[in-house]
């Protein structure tokens, strides 16, 4: 498949999503077995048509205006067994396999590993899962600096 921008314009399956303003369609990564939802993150034509290309998660990189292939710096690739289209068609599921159990750039399985307790006056945000592994250990010092500087999105 060509994914040329050409090329993508044509496509009849991409013309069907509710893009946004800016290109893009909100994406939800959920592992397949567990149902855990692992992450979010956001997708342009070029980066789902990408995703069905290469049966693996990629996905547009707000801060850094470019394609991101999930795992491409960790090793934490997205194995994509079925993509979905929420009944509005202006969100994206994928159903995933993670490798090494990792979703998250803090070295949890899941970037959802903030969880809510209390109420609206005293309540604060409890951290729910373990670190699996030191970020340190997964990303080089530059990176590692990135994104205490600035978390990917």
């Amino acid at each position: 498949m060509s994914t040329t921008p050409s090329a993508l314009a044509k496509a009849k399956w991409l013309k069907k999503v509710q893009w946004d303003e800016h290109g893009l369609v909100p994406v939800i990564a959920q592992e397949a077995g567990s149902n855990d939802v692992l992450m979010f993150a956001w997708m342009n034509r070029e980066a789902l048509a990408k995703t069905v290309e290469l049966g693996e998660a990629v996905y547009w990189s707000r801060s850094r205006k470019k394609l991101w292939h999930k795992g491409e710096e960790s090793g934490h690739v997205q194995k994509v067994l079925e993509i979905r289209l929420d009944c509005d068609e202006d969100v994206v599921l994928l159903k995933i396999e993670q490798a090494g159990g990792i979703a998250c750039h803090t070295g949890r399985h899941s970037c959802f590993f903030q969880k809510f307790e209390g109420d609206a006056l005293e309540g604060d945000w409890q951290n729910t899962e373990p670190v699996l592994k030191d970020p340190s250990d997964i990303y080089t010092p530059a990176t590692v600096a990135k994104t205490k500087a600035k978390k990917p999105t």
